[in-house]
């Protein structure tokens, strides 16, 4: 039997699978890094394999823009969201198409902790590491 909390966490869903969306079409796609300010929040930080924590949308924007200039897509899938608190906790893989000839794939892992900024649900702290 469901309870009061499946349709809320339901739509939490479709606005989380819309931002995933928009950092492939956006980022990736379109080298848009201003579409970041629709997918972190302005106090996010983001946990880079290898790399020290990156603070705020100003320092995440500049590790995309060099990061992105060597990849062609990211394709974001959900394996599991989870209320935490105030947020939703979301696990998932990604895969990255890289640029080249022979156009290679990286599979990483991912978890991201989301909170609602300006009526939009959005990163809050991400962190991932690549699969061996």
């Amino acid at each position: 039997m469901g309870t009061a909390r499946e349709p809320a966490l339901n739509e939490i869903k479709l606005a989380m699978k819309s931002t995933n969306d928009l950092f492939n079409t956006e980022v990736f796609g379109k080298r848009n890094f201003d579409a970041l300010d629709l997918i972190y929040t302005s106090d996010a930080r983001i946990l880079p394999p290898g790399s020290p924590i990156i603070s705020g949308r100003p320092a995440i924007k500049r590790f995309w823009s060099e990061l992105v200039s060597s990849a062609r897509s990211a394709v974001l899938t959900s394996i599991d969201v989870m209320p935490a608190g105030d947020g939703v906790v979301e696990i998932g893989r990604a895969t990255l198409t890289l640029e080249g000839e022979s156009a290679p794939q990286m599979e990483v892992k991912y978890v991201v902790y989301w909170r609602q900024e300006d009526g939009r649900w959005k990163w809050h702290v991400d962190i991932w590491n690549q699969d061996s």
